[in-house]
């Protein structure tokens, strides 16, 4: 069971969507919460609502988790939690560019990497700290329509299972966040494929906060807001060919909807 109350809190992409009803959740909780966005502006009308910190930057670069972490911790006083939530969707098929995958990736997995590089000592000395990664259902499944989003969100679920398995026994509390379709700016950007497979089952931010909230307060690693996914999930795992043939029919109907 991870302790919000009192606890120092950053969550990244903090300005809207996810990250906004995440700060808006911890904090209504008793946490003391560091907003991160890209969007200088975005991350300090978060911060005024919930009375928190406002720590623009870019968690697509090694030195800028560096700086938000740094920035963060001098406010904070230590991190307890880090929501590891900022995320983009780009890209297509294979003809997606070298420089946009190398974007997708840097964002979606080695940011998550890159906090728990500077985070992991200083809790596992303590025997405790709460890393949250955002890492969607495209983690546990596939998105139909980019690959760059479905290869990045599957490695930081796989990532995040990794320092669950790892540390554990050392205290470490690792909780990944595997929605479907959520009303966000991300999800109205989505094209096709998202209206196709995500807009009829899409749910409020707040109900992903709400779920995150549960799961930390029983311990569970998987976050699943869409119940759904664990069946999804489960058949995928059992039958293969016969989920890849379901997807393949998915993939069909979007491209005759959009033809």
């Amino acid at each position: 069971m991870t302790i919000v109350s009192g606890a120092g809190v950053v969550v990244t992409g903090g300005g809207g969507g996810i990250g906004r009803a995440m700060a808006r959740r911890l904090a209504a909780g008793g946490a003391r919460v560091v907003v991160n966005d890209l969007n200088p502006d975005a991350a300090a009308a978060v911060a005024e609502e919930i009375a928190g910190i406002a720590v623009p930057g870019d968690t697509g670069t090694e030195e800028g988790v560096r700086q938000i972490l740094e920035t963060a911790d001098e406010h904070l006083g230590g991190i307890d939690i880090y929501c590891s939530n900022a995320g983009i969707g780009a890209g297509t098929g294979p003809e997606t560019p070298d420089d946009v995958w190398q974007r997708v990736w840097e964002v979606n997995t080695l940011a998550h990497v890159r906090a728990a590089r500077i985070l992991l000592p200083g809790w596992l000395a303590r025997g405790r700290g709460t890393f949250v990664v955002t890492a969607s259902a495209a983690g546990l499944l596939s998105m139909l329509g980019s690959a760059p989003y479905s290869v990045t969100k599957h490695a930081a679920e796989a990532f995040a299972e990794w320092l669950a398995a790892t540390y554990a026994h050392r205290g470490l509390a690792v909780h990944c966040v595997c929605p479907l379709g959520v009303r966000t700016q991300m999800l109205a950007d989505s094209g096709r494929p998202g209206q196709v497979l995500l807009m009829d089952s899409a749910i409020e931010p707040e109900q992903v906060a709400d779920a995150l909230w549960d799961a930390m307060a029983e311990g569970r690693f998987l976050v699943l807001p869409h119940p759904e996914v664990r069946d999804y999930y489960a058949f995928r795992a059992t039958d293969t060919d016969k989920w890849l043939r379901g997807m393949s029919r998915l993939q069909q109907r979007i491209e005759e909807e959009a033809g």
